[in-house]
């Protein structure tokens, strides 16, 4: 238990800080301490749905102009993510692992390449290309238990235009829609680890407060910055597990 409490609080500053479900940092932590890649999931995303409702509501006091885009990507994102149990029925644990590993490296391009701060005006977007660009992320991101942060934030400041910040609190708001859709796909399944998620869940709700609140104080360089060293490592550890950890 202690262990489980010491995860959440570590994955809840993350998303905090980083604006991310958590699972980016917690699925390798949970596989590395010995749970199999399903169930580090279904942990996962319980603990999503507690820090994306509680950072989601610490980011709105500082962002509310943000979350009109945000909810028609957050609809988008459930729709997606109630696909999660199908998926899970038809791929393998191995294929998952293989799956985070490249879109990890495709967010770290495009993040590197992307100014932390834009210069251009935000864009006017359909809300039907947002739902379509949130039931993506959402169906991807819920079948490798992360919130969809690691693909949605590349996408809204390459795309569109959003300053690096505001991108990372919409897509905060984003996880609550997507985490709460895979945790209800899974219960239905019979595949949701409750005691074990709602542990981490709870702890996460410390890290979130701290998280945020250096994530305000924080200059936009170093910020973007510490977004790409979060990547790096993340990526490292997972091709260790996956190409290199003696089973």
């Amino acid at each position: 238990m202690i262990e489980l409490l010491l995860f959440g609080l570590i994955t809840g500053f993350v998303s905090g800080f980083f604006g991310i479900g958590g699972g980016t940092i917690l699925v390798p932590m949970l596989i590395l301490s010995g749970f199999i890649i399903k169930e580090a999931i279904a942990i996962s995303i319980m603990q999503m749905v507690f820090s994306s409702i509680y950072g989601s509501f610490l980011n709105a006091k500082k962002a509310k102009n943000i979350f009109k885009d945000g909810f028609i990507l957050g609809v988008g994102g459930f729709v997606g993510g109630l696909q999660n149990s199908f998926v899970h029925s038809l791929v393998s644990n191995e294929f998952l692992q293989y799956l985070f590993i490249i879109i990890i490296v495709l967010s770290i391009i495009k993040i590197f390449i992307s100014p932390a701060q834009s210069s251009q005006e935000v864009k006017n977007h359909s809300k039907a290309s947002l739902f379509i660009i949130g039931f993506i992320v959402g169906i991807i991101a819920m079948s490798i238990g992360v919130g969809g942060a690691i693909m949605l934030i590349p996408l809204l400041v390459g795309v569109a235009k959003y300053p690096l910040k505001t991108a990372t609190s919409l897509s905060l708001f984003f996880v609550i829609f997507s985490s709460i859709a895979g945790f209800i796909s899974l219960s239905l399944a019979g595949q949701m680890l409750f005691y074990e998620g709602f542990i981490v869940g709870l702890a996460s709700l410390v890290g979130v407060y701290f998280g945020i609140k250096i994530k305000n104080t924080t200059p936009i360089t170093s910020y973007k910055q510490s977004i790409l060293f979060l990547n790096f490592l993340i990526l490292i550890t997972m091709i260790y597990d996956t190409f290199f950890k003696v089973s």
